[in-house]
């Protein structure tokens, strides 16, 4: 599944300053997916000249945490205009993937409540890795390229309340 153009279209009428950029805050857990999400969200970013920087961390749970730091210290200094949370939770045999996926949810959800740019959820929350391959090129599309479309589509969402 690829997005076609009145998606691309979309994003046209963007307007960055120069110095703004989107940051990338990616898990360390279950790398080699969480590349291929990173690699088709960098894809959609460069395409647009839109410049980004990752960060990462050590698991999903710490993506929130991330972000806020991130944004209480350097926003004044920086021209953060968007997250993007990516991860890989796989389910194990124990309750722990559920902990971890409502904790990254719940984070995330806040995040886009009190940051006044927004978090895009680029988290796959699986039960094997076959879905989650699925989900990086596969029969289910590429969730990083989506994640990087989302974040386009929420800048200028945010641009055009400016007007």
């Amino acid at each position: 599944m690829s997005l076609h153009a009145p998606e691309m279209n979309q994003t046209k009428g963007i307007q960055l300053d120069k110095d703004a950029f989107v940051i990338i805050v990616r898990t360390e857990w279950n790398a080699s997916i969480v590349d291929e999400l990173e690699s088709g969200c960098a894809k959609i970013l460069q395409q647009h000249h839109i410049p980004f920087i990752v960060i990462n961390v050590p698991g999903a749970v710490e993506i929130p945490f991330g972000i806020k730091h991130y944004w209480d210290t350097h926003h004044l200094h920086h021209k953060a205009i968007a997250f993007i949370a990516l991860g890989c939770v796989l389910k194990g045999d124990t309750p722990h993937f559920d902990y971890v996926c409502k904790l990254v949810t719940d984070g995330v959800l806040q995040l886009n409540l009190s940051l006044p740019v927004p978090t895009i959820f680029g988290i796959l929350t699986v039960d094997e890795e076959i879905q989650a391959l699925e989900r990086i090129g596969g029969k289910h599309g590429h969730k990083g390229e989506e994640a990087a479309w989302t974040a386009l589509k929420m800048i200028s969402l945010s641009q055009s309340f400016k007007k």
